[in-house]
């Protein structure tokens, strides 16, 4: 199996309390590298240090496309000397996304960043949600975007909950887009029936103006116990020429904390 990796938002609340400790659980797992979603106000330094104690490769690193757009010289600088490969998009704003009138300018933006950034040795990805999967001409906009900035500009990193969740079965997705999936996330969930539930992202922090989900409607799960083809999602991940598999489960679900969630996923992967 290729490596695999954790995205360490899974485990943010640990990570404010105890950086290194939860670092160091992280590598005991058996996780073999991580990505970054906030430096929790540690110096990229010490950061490179505390992944070679720990025998960590700094994957990727989420970064939100507002602060990209403000210093995107400090935004690079600080992820090489981490040591990260890759920098990704993780989330836009309403005023970004496809459908709206500012689409085509966001693409244009995200051009130019993937352009400085492979210019310095880092490859820019974009991390998609649900709400790429809005039909533009009958496209979606995600595979709009990816049809509009070069693949020397911009790579994918396919969420698979969230590309099921668009409507897509995981796998043929990912193989769409052979050759451009250096970084794949592997996120598991459960949903009540089969259509999707309202106010989704509040379940990950983020509000909006809809009617909340319950955990009944809708539940991030370890990988391996949610609704998710894993076998396939992988087997596709392999043919189209991934590097890494990062796991990212965005909450805990009911009587797991963050950390049993993530060792859970890894168990799992390590059985198959």
């Amino acid at each position: 199996m290729l490596p695999i990796g954790l995205q360490l938002y899974s485990v943010r609340n640990e990570m404010e309390k105890d950086f290194e400790g939860t670092l160091k659980k992280v590598a005991e797992m058996g996780y073999e590298g991580v990505e970054f979603a906030g430096l929790f106000d540690k110096k990229p330094c010490e950061i490179k240090e505390l992944l070679a104690k720990y025998s960590l490769e700094a994957v990727s690193a989420h970064v939100p496309l507002a602060d990209m757009l403000e210093d995107l010289d400090k935004v690079i600088a600080d992820y090489k000397e981490i040591g990260c490969k890759f920098i990704a998009i993780p989330y836009v704003d309403e005023k970004y996304r496809p459908g709206t009138p500012d689409y085509p300018e966001t693409l244009k933006k995200i051009e130019e960043i993937g352009r400085k950034a492979a210019a310095e040795g880092l490859t820019l990805l974009y991390h998609n949600h649900d709400f790429e999967f809005v039909k533009i001409d009958g496209e979606y906009g995600l595979d709009v975007m990816y049809n509009t900035v070069p693949a020397d500009c911009l790579q994918t990193e396919l969420d698979t909950c969230w590309v099921n969740v668009g409507g897509e079965e995981p796998a043929p997705y990912i193989l769409k887009y052979k050759g451009r999936t250096p970084v794949i996330h592997l996120k598991d969930f459960v949903m009540k029936g089969k259509d999707k539930p309202k106010k989704l992202y509040e379940l990950i922090g983020i509000e909006d103006n809809e009617e909340t989900a319950s955990e009944e409607d809708f539940s991030f799960k370890p990988v391996g116990s949610g609704v998710q083809d894993i076998p396939a999602i992988i087997k596709a991940g392999e043919e189209s020429g991934a590097k890494w598999f990062i796991v990212e489960q965005d909450s805990p679900d009911k009587g797991n904390t963050e950390i049993s969630c993530v060792e859970k996923s890894i168990q799992y992967l390590r059985s198959l």
